[in-house]
């Protein structure tokens, strides 16, 4: 841990930041608590060190916090050292660097993004801005669309609505995936740099930026309303932007798509900072989707399609057997729209070797090749949907900037409720394609006289029945969670639950093709699997369950795929409670 500061020394560290500070609500914040602390007040001082002993860690999901002041923060003194850091990383790698910036509605987001333009303008980097607050997905697709070396998306995703954050894209041989190392360290040691050694207001400045024409978010409209092929039977769905920035664009491509327009969640469609009807803006947290099913079940709606606030996340919710409503989980969803995707690969395949064979004398190109990918936590079920295709297949750590970075990837996704569906258009998640993607495979099952249920036993019935489940154990004390991993490694489990253990992967020190990692992975006798992994944004360590069944039916393999993974999560609750 770092070392507490002396009063003196986090007053004089305090007093120095807001010397610096070009935002007067900042700067007041800490004129009071430096004051207070001065005066003895002993939670004053608390909050200096909390906001000042350490620096947000800028790192491959960028930066990522509360907005307020300090170096632990997202505030303008951050990120004018972050931008002025990047300038300087883009400025050592070539001639003529380049940067579009995005933003989203949250809370100073627009302001961090017109100061960071104004900043690598300053320093010699020719800046872009996207026109107005816009999807994730946008950014990242600008990023190839305009050839800029890099972008950068203010954002903090499906974070509180207290939290801002600064994700950092790369273009050239990155092809506009997110930064991974070493880049990521370079970055960083360049924000330091700049953080140690130059005052923010005498960073060199230009309001000579550039402001990206709407023919950005046309072209990315008109290739994602692409996916979608000819329409088939019309579906009623409900839409939720839940509070974000993804209305604007997705209801042009739903229409441009053949959708038609959605029944809208009114109270949530607008971008709102304070994101009001929800506790948690994250489609996945208990509670989040309930004003999409009361509207859905108003209007006897198919389908409900919700986006996090920036976009770049897809769920889904579905009728219930019993009149309600249920979402989707990630690993359910990816599975489906992977089965969708092998299959449009593996015909293209079959049409590419019909025609090499049809064309007397002519040598044709290879026939199309491409991978399907998944972070190592996502379930098991897209490799069985790839092997049955004989399609190759990719594990990739956890993060899409992995995901996304798959040599010949033809699709992907993470459990998490990302999905890349179209990577010659974006290297990155994207929940605006994806929605199209699945909207499109409801109506084409309609149009065949299926349900989505029949489809969802099809696959069980096809590849075998996969269930998943994932168990969170928040800590108060960052240091619990290295002592979690280190017990089980020092003492790993024989059995979980009534199971045995077969093997534990260790990735501390590389794996296969992957690097050292804090994770373990442990295969029990009956083929179910156990991932144990520090969260990389909260205080936790995370648990990801997966079982599968091929025995029975498609609802008995079901049943038993569930029944396995309830075993192992009480199994493991019990581990984790004896750790």
């Amino acid at each position: 841990m770092t070392p507490r500061l002396a009063q003196r020394a986090i007053v004089e560290i305090a007093a120095a930041w807001r010397d610096q500070d070009p935002d007067a609500e900042t700067r007041a914040e800490l004129d009071r608590l430096i004051a207070d602390a001065t005066a003895g007040d002993s939670a004053a001082e608390a909050q200096l060190h909390d906001r000042f002993d350490t620096r947000l860690e800028f790192g491959t999901a960028g930066l990522r916090g509360r907005i307020e002041a300090g170096s632990n923060r997202m505030n303008r003194v951050l990120v004018a050292q972050a931008a002025a850091g990047l300038a300087a990383f883009l400025l050592g790698k070539g001639d003529n660097p380049s940067v579009v910036i995005g933003y989203d509605g949250r809370k100073n987001s627009q302001v961090f993004a017109t100061d960071t333009a104004e900043l690598m303008v300053g320093a010699g980097v020719r800046a872009i801005i996207l026109p107005r607050l816009l999807p994730t997905p946008v950014l990242a697709f600008a990023v190839r669309h305009l050839g800029v070396s890099a972008g950068v998306m203010v954002t903090a995703s499906h974070n509180p609505p207290q939290d801002n954050g600064y994700k950092v894209y790369l273009g050239g041989d990155d092809d506009g995936s997110q930064i991974v190392p070493p880049a990521d360290g370079e970055i960083a040691a360049q924000i330091l740099r700049v953080a140690a050694e130059q005052n923010v207001l005498e960073l060199p400045r230009s309001t000579d930026y550039e402001t990206a024409g709407e023919d950005v978010l046309d072209e990315y409209v008109r290739l994602t309303a692409a996916l979608a092929g000819p329409s088939s039977a019309p579906v009623t769905y409900v839409y939720t932007a839940m509070h974000g920035v993804g209305w604007e664009t997705a209801r042009r491509v739903f229409i441009d798509a053949g959708f038609g327009e959605p029944v809208i969640v009114a109270k949530q469609i607008q971008p709102d900072a304070d994101f009001p009807t929800v506790n948690f803006p994250n489609p996945e947290e208990p509670g989040a989707m309930d004003l999409s099913f009361a509207t859905a079940t108003e209007v006897d709606a198919e389908l409900v399609i919700a986006n996090d606030p920036d976009a770049d996340r897809l769920a889904v919710g579905i009728p219930d057997p019993d009149g309600g409503w249920q979402r989707l989980s990630g690993n359910e969803v990816g599975a489906l729209l992977g089965w969708r995707m092998a299959e449009r690969l593996s015909v293209a395949r079959e049409l590419s070797v019909a025609r090499e064979f049809s064309v007397a004398g002519q040598v044709s190109a290879a026939a199309p090749h491409g991978v399907l990918a998944a972070s190592i936590v996502s379930s098991p079920a897209l490799a069985a949907v790839a092997s049955h295709y004989r399609l190759d297949y990719a594990d990739t750590l956890t993060g899409f900037k992995w995901v996304s970075r798959v040599p010949g990837l033809f699709y992907g996704y993470e459990e998490a409720l990302g999905y890349l569906v179209d990577p010659d258009k974006i290297r990155d998640k994207d929940g605006i394609s994806a929605a199209v993607e699945f909207i499109a495979m409801v109506a084409d099952l309609k149009a065949e006289g299926k349900t989505l249920e029949e489809h969802r036993l099809a696959f069980a019935e096809t590849f075998g029945a996969f269930a998943s489940d994932q168990i969170s154990v928040r800590v108060s004390d960052l240091a619990d969670i290295p002592r979690i991993m280190d017990r089980l490694r020092a003492t790993p489990p024989e059995m979980i639950g009534d199971v045995p253990v077969r093997l534990i992967d260790d990735f501390a020190d590389g794996f296969e093709q992957f690097p050292p990692s804090n994770i373990l992975r442990i295969w029990l006798d009956d083929g179910s699997r156990v991932i144990v992994r520090p969260s990389g944004t909260e205080p936790k360590v995370k648990v990801y369950l997966d079982a599968s069944s091929t025995d029975g039916s498609a609802l008995e393999r079901q049943d038993k795929a569930q029944a396995a993974v309830d075993a192992l999560g009480a199994g493991v609750r019990k581990l984790l409670a004896d750790a």
